[in-house]
């Protein structure tokens, strides 16, 4: 779903326990009286950050609390995991906000608890990124048979980044198949996520590019 300003995300985030909504890095969300997780010391949000907020959160609230994530993708393994168990009973009046401008980085397993919202800006309806890799994330997401062993040796033999370069293909098929789902309504693009969200959770532990290209999307 879209949504045109960023004054909306309070309202749109009161309706439910958990929302994600993808806006550019330098727009400003701001939600009065919420609780703020982001990284501070490190590059990442921490278990540590995790644990206090959870903690918090323990407490009864007798009003609406609003907790704002941002950049969402920056939550640590740990604390992403750490995360999900809260997010499954978020507790009647807390509603967790998710801000990111690339959605496709968070963990599988969260993106499937969450209600996805995109900000719709000027031109939008493209997917804004390199042209190179969007022609590559494209042909990832119709290849079949043989030619899937083809393409997967093509990506993992980037000479600079392997591993980063594949991500990069794999979120932009992400980023494709939610955004063609929320322009056209088709659960056809909704049904081929889960492989490629696996895909780019098992690239990001790590995993044998090629091999998993090959073993998940086969």
């Amino acid at each position: 779903m879209y949504f045109d300003d960023v004054k909306q995300i309070r309202e749109i985030a009161g309706r439910t326990g958990a929302s994600l909504f993808v806006v550019p890095d330098d727009v400003e969300v701001e939600i009065p009286g919420a609780l703020i997780l982001k990284p501070e010391e490190k590059t990442t949000i921490t278990i540590e950050q995790m644990r206090e907020l959870v903690s918090k959160l323990e407490l009864k609230q007798m009003r609406d609390l609003f907790v704002v994530i941002r950049p969402a993708e920056k939550l640590g393994l740990e604390a992403a995991n750490a995360f999900l168990k809260t997010l499954e009973e978020p507790g009647e009046k807390v509603h967790f906000v998710l801000v990111s401008s690339r959605p496709s980085m968070l963990l599988a397993t969260i993106l499937s608890r969450v209600s996805l919202y995109y900000m719709r800006v000027k031109d939008d309806g493209g997917i804004h990124m390199d042209d190179k890799i969007k022609d590559v994330a494209k042909q990832l997401l119709v290849v079949k048979g043989a030619e899937l062993v083809s393409l997967a040796e093509k990506i993992s033999k980037k000479k600079e980044a392997p591993r980063a370069y594949a991500l990069s293909v794999v979120g932009a098929a992400v980023e494709m198949l939610y955004k063609s789902y929320y322009i056209t309504g088709k659960e056809a693009f909704l049904l081929k996520l889960p492989k490629y969200l696996e895909l780019y959770d098992n690239l990001n532990r790590n995993g044998h590019i090629k091999l998993q290209i090959v073993a998940v999307l086969a």
